[in-house]
């Protein structure tokens, strides 16, 4: 079954990792994060290997996300084990990819969202195509931005990362190079080429020289125009304070925007603001243990089940989601040890 599921490939000087669960749209399983976490491991320590890439099979999707249908089974049954274990190995996997001591070229052909993110954007180098489609749409789950959300969302240039962290808004490929998602633009007819030329790179700077030779330019960013409005509005320092500013702006994409926001999930709403905020100065490792603290606080709650039955199970595109909270209830998840105990690396 996982030999169906995901491949690994040595060619030349390069590993690859392919993602294969098309019909699925790739989404990312436990199987699959165990069996590349080693790998991973085997070829940094290969000194024959420059280079990793990872893909996805088919034309649709490099990873779509999670196994959610797998997880909201688990935590509807409250079997919080299950849950535990996903989020704790997934966390470690993108804690692996983060630190690789070799180029990562994540070749994000086609739909990446959620758990996708966390197995591209932490490495070192994110090639987009015409076909990318990116977008961290957790608060309509009932869930957060995590798989290093909390890290990688308040770095990217002035409040675009709040701003997609709370709204869920999907980024085209010229998007994705403007905020710094991607790294290179390269057309997907040349991707074969480039696997090739990687295949032959010796080291880092050959790989990139590589990367720098193949890419090209996607056209103009459809966020560029609004990214004064957003580093207005999202780059207040409290929610409140967000929703204030979004009202009193003229511009009819304020008001989309708000709308959009307000019908998610409001207490994940009220969560991922604050882990944003508090993200942009911890390190990646502190990161990772904040947002194991908030999953599994979080995926056994009402939200996370209903979001995910409304949105992916029954399709009716109704949740019923529970009030925001108090602050003090926001807050209180940040500092709640799970029974499982905290991360650990």
């Amino acid at each position: 079954m996982m030999s169906a599921e995901i491949h690994f490939d040595r060619t030349g000087h390069l590993g690859r990792i392919t993602l294969d669960r098309p019909k699925a749209l790739n989404a990312l399983t436990l199987d699959q994060v165990h069996a590349m976490h080693p790998r991973l491991d085997q070829w940094a320590a290969d000194a024959d290997v420059a280079c990793i890439t990872i893909e996805g099979a088919g034309e649709k999707a490099f990873c779509a996300g999670g196994d959610i249908k797998q997880l909201y089974e688990a935590c509807k049954a409250g079997d919080l084990e299950f849950a535990a274990a996903f989020y704790r190995d997934e966390y470690r996997l993108n804690r692996r990819i983060h630190t690789s001591p070799k180029p990562y070229v994540a070749l994000i052909d086609g739909i990446v969202m959620g758990g996708g993110v966390g197995v591209s954007v932490h490495g070192l180098y994110r090639v987009a195509t015409e076909r990318t489609l990116f977008a961290m749409p957790e608060t309509g789950i009932g869930f957060f931005p995590d798989v290093g959300g909390s890290y990688f969302l308040p770095r990217l240039p002035g409040s675009i990362g709040m701003y997609l962290g709370l709204t869920g808004a999907r980024l085209k490929a010229a998007d994705t190079l403007h905020v710094g998602v991607a790294t290179h633009f390269v057309e997907s007819a040349q991707l074969p080429a480039l696997i090739e030329a990687l295949s032959e790179a010796r080291d880092a700077a050959e790989v990139k020289a590589s990367l720098d030779g193949f890419a090209s330019d996607p056209g103009p960013a459809a966020i560029d125009a609004r990214r004064e409005l957003i580093d207005r509005c999202f780059g207040k320092a409290s929610l409140a304070e967000v929703f204030a500013a979004l009202e009193g702006e003229s511009d009819p994409f304020a008001a989309e925007t708000l709308a959009t926001i307000r019908a998610k999930s409001p207490h994940l709403v009220a969560v991922s603001f604050e882990m944003i905020r508090r993200g942009a100065t911890l390190s990646f490792d502190d990161c990772m243990k904040m947002e194991f603290r908030l999953a599994m606080a979080l995926a056994p709650a009402h939200d996370f089940v209903e979001g995910v039955r409304a949105l992916l199970i029954d399709r009716d595109n109704k949740p019923a989601w529970n009030p925001a909270g108090t602050e003090g209830q926001v807050l209180a998840h940040f500092d709640a040890v799970p029974g499982c105990g905290d991360l650990t690396f």
